[in-house]
């Protein structure tokens, strides 16, 4: 293998690159289609106020999921949210989602009912109808595919692109516990087929499972941005960790940025179960990901709309693009920002 054939590898390539590989010749030919590939939705041209905005997940099991801990009532209510979120992402609302479904004949119906138990739950709780899909045997594991539909005025669509110089990144929640619960029930796993006499016990460290396996995504936060009069310059979801989805809007802003590890928010069992695992907080809030949480830039001139609102934390700020993007830490080092967090190949 020569080198240039190396580099064009689906590992080094990775999720985003190999997308731009892949559809790099592909043009626009329909007026409709405002937004391809390239953002947490493709959006497409409505009507005079509104932009339709369309979503695809795919998850499959032993990649995304483990079934040996994973219960199929909380993967269909995470499936769900992980979809929506991209809408929210996009400051829109969703509306419909579809699931296509691969399945094997070792799953029971019973098994299939408390998926879509989950499924209706997450339905319900977004107010979104679930309209149509498509099943299919799979020759192995579980299969889950999730379209997401919804809807954004055209003068409050928020983009990865957008982002200038000066303007305030903020996230919201808190970082890092999704990650952790995953590394208890790995931890659990573990032990469990070391010996299966001894049973898992999670109760103690339910606010951190319960973050792993039913992660909300932030339909509120589109609601309260709307009620504060307030329209991001650039915006993304956190599925991946924060330092990738940083990056993502620092390449499609054309923007570097300075993000303060003292800002960070940590929730108190993000501090406790890091020590446990010997981790450092900082390396679950930045590489961890599945929060669902939203990542956005404001301009400094709206910065007081938000400032000191409990739902939002300001971790830094975006500069010229030729200043790079780094992480200052506790001591006042500046590190480059590197994205370390969940890799899809």
């Amino acid at each position: 293998m020569n080198k240039d054939e190396e580099k064009k590898s689906i590992e080094n390539l990775g999720e985003f690159g190999l997308i731009e590989h892949l559809t790099s010749t592909f043009t626009q030919e329909l007026s409709k289609t405002v937004t391809g590939v390239g953002d947490d939705c493709a959006v497409i041209d409505r009507n005079e106020n509104e932009y339709t905005l369309i979503s695809k997940e795919l998850f499959l099991e032993n990649i995304h999921f483990d079934l040996m801990y994973v219960p199929l009532k909380q993967l269909g209510f995470k499936v769900v949210s992980a979809s929506v979120s991209d809408i929210y992402a996009m400051n829109g609302a969703a509306e419909q989602i579809l699931i296509g479904l691969g399945v094997s004949s070792r799953f029971p119906i019973e098994a299939l009912e408390e998926f879509y138990e989950g499924v209706r739950n997450a339905c319900a709780h977004y107010q979104v109808d679930l309209i149509g899909g498509d099943t299919s045997s799979s020759a192995k594991g579980l299969v889950v595919s999730v379209t997401a539909i919804g809807k954004v005025e055209k003068s409050s669509i928020t983009y990865r692109k957008g982002g200038k110089p000066n303007d305030i990144l903020l996230v919201s929640g808190d970082l890092g516990r999704p990650y952790l619960g995953l590394q208890i029930l790995e931890r659990e796993k573990s032990v469990f087929l070391s010996n299966p006499n001894i049973q898992p016990e999670l109760s103690q460290f339910d606010t951190l499972v319960k973050k792993q396996l039913m992660p909300m995504a932030r339909k509120d936060l589109v609601d309260l941005l709307k009620s504060l009069d307030l329209i991001p310059t650039s915006m993304i979801d956190i599925s991946d960790g924060l330092s990738s989805e940083v990056l993502h809007l620092c390449k499609a802003s054309k923007v570097g940025c300075v993000i303060y590890e003292n800002k960070l928010p940590y929730h108190e069992d993000t501090q406790l179960m890091a020590t446990d695992f010997q981790l450092s907080p900082l390396t679950c809030a930045l590489h961890g990901g599945e929060e669902y949480e939203l990542l956005l830039s404001v301009k400094p001139e709206d910065f007081d709309k938000i400032k000191g609102n409990p739902y939002f934390t300001p971790i830094g700020y975006f500069t010229s693009e030729d200043q790079g993007r780094y992480l200052c830490d506790t001591s006042e080092s500046y590190h480059e920002l590197k994205a370390q967090g969940w890799r899809h190949f």
